[in-house]
């Protein structure tokens, strides 16, 4: 008889989800070339600290230019920037989490100590985080938040400071959250995710591709199955998602559906097709879904975050192997509120 997972065990799962899914991609985070991938870390099952050279980094093509000092975000890391072979996340330990969730744990922690969510309260926390030397010891800082302090050194209102035509999937990252913390009030949940998904996030793409995440990942907290969730998921938002087309994929190798089929890169139109695929065929092994995952390459970090939570969701917190919970270097808070 199959066990009944409770509402706050598929909450727990789903935060877990997503911290365990970036940690374990971290250090062979936007390796796009697979065969190197392996050669430097192996199958990655477990955490482990990332390492210089990375060979397929980009970071010396990458640039950053603070319009005053009220927006450097870069801090002491500025000077590996337009370097050759440097790893986007080279200081950071095993377990722990990419900027972007980093910023998942700052936003978490602000609803558990005021009880709600505010966006103001939010811009001023992630401008405070991000302004503040030493917060965090990640290399890399992703093009929405560039963008976003360029608007604000320019002195712009932070409400207005987001980009209107964003497409990368680590964006999601930071939108579940809310989903998962006003998960008993699921139209709320999905109206004022969304909302602080634009904040950085916007444009119809982002905002569309959010919508059916967020539906999907509310039906999982009801108890529907995957498939179910996604299906239903796609007739409440305005993307008309064929997953039976993605089921009609699991006899080709992973490697071959994210990376060719799909790409393995950031964008939105590519990279929730690849993770719902994932989740599809692995859906009774979230463990499994991970590590194939990871070992896909390109943002598996952004893809593990959005993967973790579908999962986590699905099967609770007892779905993540006690390794993975354990060694996490700086775990969620557990939030939950009322939206009445």
């Amino acid at each position: 008889m199959k066990k009944t997972i409770s509402f706050q065990d598929r909450v727990t799962g789903a935060l877990f989800g997503i911290f365990i899914g970036d940690a374990l991609a971290m250090p062979v985070h936007w390796y796009y070339n697979t065969q190197a991938l392996r050669r430097d870390y192996g199958e990655v099952d477990k955490y482990l600290k990332p390492h210089n050279p990375h060979p397929d980094s980009i970071l010396w093509r990458s640039s950053y230019n603070p319009p005053n000092k009220s927006a450097d975000i870069l801090h002491d890391q500025a000077q590996y920037w337009g370097v050759k072979g440097i790893h986007y996340h080279q200081f950071l330990q095993a377990g722990e989490n990419t900027l972007n969730v980093k910023l998942v744990r700052e936003l978490l922690m602000l609803m558990h100590q005021n009880g709600s969510y505010l966006a103001e309260s939010w811009l001023g926390r992630m401008i405070s985080f991000l302004t503040t030397p030493g917060n965090h010891k990640d290399t890399y800082v992703e093009e929405y938040l560039r963008h976003f302090f360029i608007n604000y050194g320019q002195g712009k209102n932070p409400n207005k400071c987001g980009r209107s035509d964003e497409h990368h999937i680590g964006g999601f990252s930071l939108m579940l959250p809310l989903v998962i913390a006003y998960a008993q009030s699921p139209e709320y949940a999905k109206k004022i995710a969304l909302e602080h998904l634009a904040l950085t996030h916007g444009g119809s793409i982002m905002h569309r591709w959010g919508a059916l995440i967020a539906s999907t990942l509310l039906n999982l907290f009801q108890g529907y199955s995957l498939q179910e969730s996604i299906q239903k998921g796609s007739g409440e938002s305005k993307i008309k998602f064929d997953y039976q087309g993605l089921e009609s994929l699991k006899d080709y190798p992973d490697d071959i559906v994210v990376g060719k089929h799909f790409s393995s890169a950031c964008y939105v139109d590519q990279a929730v097709p690849a993770t719902f695929f994932l989740a599809l065929k692995y859906c009774e092994s979230p463990e499994n879904s991970l590590i194939v995952n990871t070992m896909c390459g390109g943002d598996n970090a952004g893809r593990g975050a959005l993967l973790g939570a579908l999962l986590g969701a699905l099967h609770g917190v007892e779905g993540w192997p006690s390794r993975w919970i354990d060694g996490l270097l700086h775990p969620p808070p557990v939030v939950q509120l009322d939206y009445k």
